[in-house]
C-alpha cells in the first residue's frame, strides 16, 4: 500500500510546522482564485521567496473539510488565529491524530517556535487509510516519525493563489512536493486539499486527505 512507506522514509528536519489554523468563521467552498502558472523554475522561486515573508492571506478559507470546523472556542478559525501552530492543531478535533503524532516526536515546542512556514497536514481520516498496526509501531519510533512529519513542510506561506500556479517546493525533509490546482480542486502531491488557507500565528495550513509519501533515500 502506498501510505505504508509514508511513515518510514526521508530525512529529518531542524524545524516542523503541523496543525490546522484560522481563516474565517463561516467556512466558504467556493475555490479562491488561481494566479497565472509559473513559467520557470525562477519564477516559482520567486514566488517562494515573497511566500517566505508574507504575512497570514485575506483570502478565505475553502474545501468541503472546512465546515467540520467548531464554529466557536479555541477550535474554531477565530479561535485559532493567534495561536501557534501545533497548539492550535490540538484544538482541531480533525486534526487529533497528527496532534498525537506531533507530541510523539517531541515536536510540540519546535512546531510552536517555527515562523514564516506552510503545512500540509493529513486529517485522521488520511491516517485512518494506514493499517493500524503500521501506524502504531511508527508512532512508537520518534526517529521515522519526525523523517515523516518534515515532509509536511515548506519555509514560506503560500498563499492558495500561489499553489494553484503549480509549485515544486522544498520540504524541511530535503525532498520536495509539487501543488497543482485542476477543476476547483487544490492538491499536493496529487492529494486533495480538503481545507485550505488555513491560518495559525506563525503558519498557513492546507488539510489533506493522505499521507504525502517521500521519495526513498
Amino acid at each position: 500500500m502506498k501510505n505504508l512507506r509514508v511513515l518510514a522514509v526521508s530525512g529529518i528536519a531542524a524545524s516542523i510546522a503541523v496543525g490546522a489554523a484560522a481563516c474565517s468563521s463561516t467556512a466558504s467552498s467556493t475555490t479562491p482564485a488561481a494566479a497565472p502558472a509559473s513559467s520557470s523554475g525562477s519564477a516559482s522561486a520567486a514566488a517562494g521567496a515573497a511566500a517566505a515573508s508574507s504575512p497570514a492571506s485575506a483570502m478565505s478559507d475553502f474545501g468541503p473539510g472546512c465546515s467540520s470546523v467548531p464554529k466557536t472556542g479555541a477550535g474554531s478559525f477565530t479561535g485559532m488565529a493567534t495561536a501557534p501552530v501545533a497548539t492550535a492543531a490540538s484544538a482541531n478535533p480533525g486534526l487529533s491524530t497528527l496532534v498525537t503524532a506531533v507530541k510523539k516526536a517531541g515536536l510540540v515546542d519546535t512546531l510552536n517556535a517555527a515562523n514564516g512556514i506552510t503545512v500540509f497536514a493529513p486529517d485522521n481520516a488520511a491516517f485512518a487509510k494506514i493499517p493500524a498496526a503500521t501506524l502504531g509501531s511508527v508512532l512508537a519510533n520518534k526517529s521515522e516519525l519526525t523523517k515523516v512529519l518534515t515532509y509536511h513542510v515548506v519555509s514560506g506561506r503560500y498563499t492558495p493563489a500561489q499553489l494553484a500556479a503549480g509549485q515544486t517546493l522544498k520540504t524541511l525533509e530535503g525532498g520536495t512536493v509539487t501543488t497543482a490546482m485542476s477543476g476547483g480542486t487544490y492538491t499536493v502531491n496529487g492529494t486533495d486539499v480538503v481545507c485550505g488557507n488555513v491560518q495559525t500565528a506563525n503558519a498557513t495550513v492546507y488539510i489533506i486527505s493522505s499521507v504525502l509519501m517521500p521519495k526513498s533515500s
